[in-house]
Order: C-alpha cells, then sequence, then structure tokens
C-alpha cells in the first residue's frame, strides 16, 4: 500500500532535514519505507521507518524534546 501525504511532513533524516511525500506498506513482516524529498538538494531518497524522526514544530509543540526544550515545556504537555 502506498499512502501520498497531504499535507507533507518535515522529518529528520541521516542526510538531513526532508519533507515525506509517500509512505509505502508492504506488510506485516517489513518496516515501512518513507520516501522523503531532502531539503538541501532535493533528492528524492527512501528510508526505513527506524531512520526517520519527526521534526521539531515550535508552532504546535511537536518533539520539543528532541531539542532539548524538555524543562521550559508546561507541565501538562510533558
Amino acid at each position: 500500500m502506498i499512502l501520498q501525504l497531504d499535507p507533507t511532513i518535515m522529518v529528520e533524516t541521516p542526510l538531513g532535514t526532508g519533507q515525506t511525500l509517500f509512505i509505502i506498506d508492504y506488510g506485516m513482516h517489513q518496516n515501512t519505507c518513507w520516501v522523503i524529498a531532502l531539503k538541501d538538494s532535493g533528492i528524492i531518497k527512501h528510508f526505513d521507518c527506524n531512520d526517520v524522526i519527526l521534526s521539531t514544530n515550535y508552532t504546535y509543540g511537536l518533539n520539543l524534546r528532541h531539542h532539548g526544550f524538555n524543562d521550559k515545556m508546561p507541565e501538562n504537555d510533558k
């Protein structure tokens, strides 16, 4: 199954920040494959789901701990 993300999401990969275009699910015996356009080069690469981390989004408070903001978050958001 191929899922096109709309809207796309920004993620961190071993090759840098990128925009997720598609997620490919091959079934329960294999990890999902993320198709990502890299921000700096525009190159489109495939990544295993274990290599993808959601980028920090300060507006929505997503993944703030990844950048060391856990002590600045309100108690109810931890």
